[in-house]
């Protein structure tokens, strides 16, 4: 047997890094692959491969291979820029990661023009020489079209706001006859309640509406309100089966992927003002020191009486807007009675030990042509708190009332934060003088919830959130109600938000059926199946859309900072590593200074001091730190930004 054949072939799925090295991640408990460039053999990234180890003396830091054939390709087209020459062009891959560029030939082209976000199907694969080669067969959008890059990157990601027509076809014909007297029938009928919407100014879709009274006893009467979505939306339905597909709307910037067509989630199950619609409500009776006492649950129809904006409520009860109150004179008490409950559940809140990370969110605004503007944060108000505290508390109600009903659910599961995690956050607390009560095996929210009380207002407050976010689970769905550890809550699910979230509508269904007496053995069965599957599928749909998200925030942010290169921003330091300090400006924009940019000293990372220290002078920068730094340069396709200090 000759060495080679000693050395075992082993298989995986190759993740290739845009410098064309990469790794193989294999289904053993050893270390990824390392791939060098010149040992791809030809393999794309995703595909899965055959990979022959080099010998052990000839590893660096981790198992190193070569690809030595490719067993399933994964990529069949390709998303990215067209660069077009005479004879030839290429098409350089969106995204991040990237890949590599993909040889078109002239015949190919198409109608793109040079500079056009486009899609090329793969006519020919990468072997060790040549790269692939594509033939473009649809255009995006044309060269410097707003949000062509954003629309460009959703493709290449495989998201689409476009639906099949199967889909559209069935959306038109169920939201076609509007709310009917058929559909109003068994009922309750709550169109002469004053009942609201409070969004943000943009928002479009509206699937929570809310109300307020004061029961002869003293106690609040708290009505949420939730479109009925599973009313147009039937279960195996093409409409349905979509739904799940996707898991949930994707919200980036100026566009949206949505979850259902427009048609529904704009149409016929948004609750617009003055319009019937049909809801599943809750509502539920709360003491005056925040207990919920008594709850029903039931199928409503209503007709909201007003589209309030967060901006106006939150202007009537923090400024008393007189023009404000005046115009809403109708409503006005309601609003304050909604005040007046939301303090009460908030307070209740805060003292069961739930965590309320309050970090600044980056507000982007883009111009006609796509460019960002301006980069603010975004306003978290006393409006928008309201609505969060009435809809968490509507989550956690009907999560317990399934729960002790022990019938299929889907519960938002919050695991409790790994030892290790929590022994590591309270060293680091240490060097900001801050103490940490209690074992790391068996942490309690509360004392998570006064640490995050202890440093507000500091400028290491948002650094120190991080951290501790940094140190928690990872929150998803299952079928098993495990709790919410950042809640501090034993029973919580998604119940509010039909239109946006696959889980919402599986619970919706479950309800309903509950409601109508249809839970018998074999809808449990059946009910239990998907709920699982729903379950997996958006917790993974909800992490892709979540990276998304994040990753055209960096884009535009990128984008924005090209425009300010050469001047100055005060920040703080929020991460140090051993080739680079992180800045956070105060708009959220976050950029490295390079250690090797440093000319005054040399830079040493203490890893357990969080901060880097100069040999020769002893010059510290740490964790939260206040700095003043200059924007040295940009790369918006790598969503990388370079600081230099000011000084």
């Amino acid at each position: 047997m000759s060495k080679k054949s000693k050395r075992p072939v082993i298989t995986g799925t190759l993740s290739k890094h845009k410098r064309g090295f990469g790794f193989v991640i294999t289904e053993d408990d050893e270390s990824d692959i390392y791939i060098a460039g010149r040992s791809m053999g030809g393999a794309m990234d995703g595909d899965i491969v055959a990979v022959d180890l080099i010998p052990e003396a000839l590893w660096g830091s981790s198992r190193e291979g070569i690809i030595v054939k490719v067993l399933e390709r994964k990529t069949t087209e390709v998303v990215g820029t067209f660069q077009k020459s005479k004879k030839f062009g290429f098409v350089v891959p969106e995204g991040k990661k990237g890949g590599e560029d993909l040889f078109v030939r002239k015949a190919d082209f198409g109608k793109a023009q040079n500079g056009d976000k486009v899609v090329a199907v793969i006519t020919k694969y990468p072997d060790k020489k040549n790269n692939a080669e594509g033939k473009i067969t649809e255009i995006i959008s044309r060269r410097d079209e707003p949000g062509g890059d954003i629309k460009a990157l959703l493709r290449s990601e495989g998201l689409n706001d476009r639906f099949p027509s199967r889909v559209n076809a069935e959306a038109k014909a169920v939201s076609k006859a509007g709310v009917t007297e058929k559909d109003i029938a068994g009922r309750r009928d709550l169109r002469d309640k004053t009942i609201i919407t409070i969004d943000g100014a943009d928002s479009k879709d509206f699937d929570d509406a809310v109300s307020v009274d004061i029961l002869p006893n003293g106690n609040y009467l708290l009505g949420v309100h939730i479109a009925d979505v599973t009313h147009y939306v039937k279960d195996e339905s093409e409409l349905d089966q979509e739904a799940l597909k996707r898991g949930n709307s994707v919200y980036l910037i100026d566009q949206v992927v949505p979850m259902l067509p427009k048609r529904l989630s704009n149409g016929i199950c948004s609750l617009n003002p003055d319009e019937d619609r049909l809801t599943l409500s809750v509502d539920m009776e709360i003491s005056p020191n925040g207990d919920v006492v008594g709850h029903d649950i039931y199928e409503a129809v209503i007709h909201s009486k007003a589209r309030m904006v967060y901006t106006d409520v939150s202007d009537m009860l923090e400024h008393g807007d007189k023009e404000l109150i005046e115009q809403y004179r109708d409503i006005y008490d309601d609003i304050l009675k909604m005040d007046e409950l939301a303090k009460i559940l908030r307070k209740k809140r805060e003292t069961r030990g739930s965590l309320d990370f309050d970090f600044d969110e980056a507000y982007i605004s883009l111009d006609e042509q796509g460019i960002p503007h301006s980069i603010d944060i975004a306003e978290r108000r006393t409006a928008n708190k309201l609505i969060e505290e009435f809809m968490l508390l509507a989550n956690q109600t009907v999560a317990e009332r399934f729960y002790w009903m022990e019938v299929p659910f889907v519960y938002r599961i919050h695991e409790a934060p790994a030892p290790e995690k929590m022994q590591e956050f309270k060293s680091f607390l240490n060097g900001f003088g801050l103490t940490f009560k209690g074992s790391a095996e068996n942490v309690h929210p509360k004392t998570l919830s006064k640490i995050l009380e202890d440093v507000k207002g500091k400028s290491y407050e948002n650094v120190i959130n991080t951290v501790m976010l940094r140190a928690m689970q990872k929150a998803y769905y299952g079928i098993d109600c495990q709790g919410h550890f950042g809640l501090a809550l034993k029973y919580y699910c998604h119940f509010t938000s039909p239109i946006r979230r696959y889980p919402d509508l599986m619970i919706h269904r479950i309800i309903k059926a509950s409601l109508h007496g249809q839970l018998n053995e074999k809808t449990m069965k059946r009910f239990r199946r998907k709920a699982v599957y729903a379950a997996d599928q958006s917790s993974q749909t909800e992490r892709h859309a979540i990276a998304l998200e994040r990753e055209v925030e960096k884009m535009k942010k990128a984008e924005y900072m090209s425009y300010h290169i050469g001047e100055e921003f005060d920040g703080v330091i929020s991460s140090v590593t051993g080739f680079g300090i992180y800045v956070e400006l105060e708009n959220t924009i976050e950029g490295m200074i390079r250690l090797d940019s440093l000319w005054d000293d040399y830079y040493v990372h203490v890893p357990d001091k969080y901060c880097v220290i100069g040999e020769r002078t002893g010059k510290k920068y740490m964790l939260g730190q206040k700095v003043r730094i200059g924007v040295d340069g940009v790369s918006i396709d790598s969503r990388e930004i370079d600081f230099v200090f000011a000084e």
